[in-house]
């Protein structure tokens, strides 16, 4: 446990990572290693404009706690990039094809959005030999490529292995049915790319959607969560100097709610008590702030801080201040101020949202926060957004 971008900070801000991309921004890896990639003069161009800009972007909403917007990510149809970054680089898997996800929790009716995600939409490879790290995912050089952009920290963020698996068929006698070793192996896989971002210095790692939420939610018995949380904290295991934070939320392919049973209760105790993370990021705005009642038991004893989302990924309203401060003065209430750090419920770059509703969003962040630092009597952040005068002067 390691606090290091949120040490003595009050209502620390930030985004959970996605940022709707500037309309320019049309290159893609297409599965190449990011290095490779770099080397041809359009896409390092594009790359590296488009990072400058979401940094400024988040810089004038007036977060703390900045994300490279995921712009390492191609732009596939309700955010799979997201999904299937790993997995076009490893080897031992099939092309991709037109297949359902392995499990039942990704079952949706013709006539749906989300069967159009998931089935009609989203490709997926079979597990065909042993998985291994084939061309680099080179999370350290991505990293770096922000963070050398600007004075404040970037979180840097993954989708975590299990998650992987629950999208996966096992087609080879490599590897058990059950997933397990497939997803050990993974998690293995990743934490190497973790260690590297360590020693290249990054401070704050977000491993992204563990299923162990959505499991608890539908089975808060089931048989599979002990497995899941060893291989989260095998995910992690001996990163050091860095700030863990575990995202959690109920889905955001095209801003959609995935997930029928959304109730974070089952899982609160082990994701206060029994995780590898300094952080918990929950989604919150959209649901009502369903999961405060359960937090209420760790406000004086909790060593996990709560990233509250405090505006939904889900809406096109551009939220207010004073809406945002609300949300934070109800959380208050059960959770203690300096394990508290306000964000979105989810990302703003999966299909739906605009940069302008995103900008102006974190600046609703940024400002309620300042809102109730006052209130409690602490310093507020610089908000560049909310000093701009007109764009141009009129002359006489």
């Amino acid at each position: 446990m390691a606090f290091t971008v949120t040490k003595d900070r009050l209502l620390p801000t930030t985004v959970t990572g996605s940022w709707p991309r500037p309309s320019w921004y049309t290159a893609s890896m297409k599965g190449q290693r990011f290095c490779d990639a770099t080397r041809i003069a359009p896409y390092r161009e594009q790359f590296f404009d488009a990072v400058a800009t979401v940094l400024t972007d988040q810089e004038r909403a007036g977060l703390d706690i900045l994300t490279n917007g995921d712009y390492h990510l191609d732009t596939e149809v309700a955010g799979q990039a997201w999904l299937n970054y790993p997995l076009d680089r490893w080897r031992g898997l099939s092309a991709r094809e037109y297949l359902p996800p392995s499990d039942a929790l990704y079952t949706y009716p013709p006539g749906t959005l989300l069967n159009e995600i998931f089935v009609r939409s989203w490709m997926w490879p079979r597990v065909v030999d042993k998985v291994q790290a084939g061309v680099p995912l080179d999370f350290a050089a991505i990293w770096e490529s922000a963070q050398a952009r600007t004075g404040r920290p970037v979180k840097f963020g993954s989708i975590s292995a299990q998650t992987i698996g629950d999208m996966l068929s096992i087609e080879t006698d490599t590897y058990a049915k059950d997933k397990h070793d497939l997803i050990w192996e993974m998690a293995g896989i990743l934490n190497a790319e973790y260690r590297e971002l360590v020693a290249r210095g990054c401070k704050v790692i977000q491993i992204e959607e563990p299923a162990i939420h959505a499991v608890a939610a539908a089975d808060p018995k089931s048989p599979e969560l002990d497995f899941l949380v060893d291989a989260f904290n095998h995910e992690v295991e001996g990163l050091g100097d860095v700030e863990i934070w575990v995202h959690t939320c109920w889905g955001n392919p095209n801003m959609q709610r995935v997930y029928g049973a959304r109730a974070y209760g089952p899982s609160v105790e082990i994701f206060m008590e029994r995780l590898k993370a300094d952080v918990w990021t929950v989604e919150a705005k959209d649901n009502g702030q369903e999961v405060l009642p359960y937090l209420k038991p760790y406000r004086d004893r909790s060593k996990v801080k709560i990233a509250l989302g405090a505006v939904s990924h889900r809406d096109l309203i551009a939220d207010s201040p004073d809406e945002v401060a609300k949300e934070i003065r109800n959380a208050l209430e059960v959770i203690a101020p300096e394990n508290l750090i306000v964000s979105t419920d989810c990302g703003f770059g999966r299909e739906g949202c605009t940069r302008s509703i995103a900008v102006y969003k974190a600046a609703a962040i940024a400002q309620g926060a300042n809102i109730v630092r006052k209130e409690l009597g602490g310093e507020t952040t610089r908000v560049r957004i909310a000093e701009s005068g007109p764009m141009l002067s009129q002359s006489h």
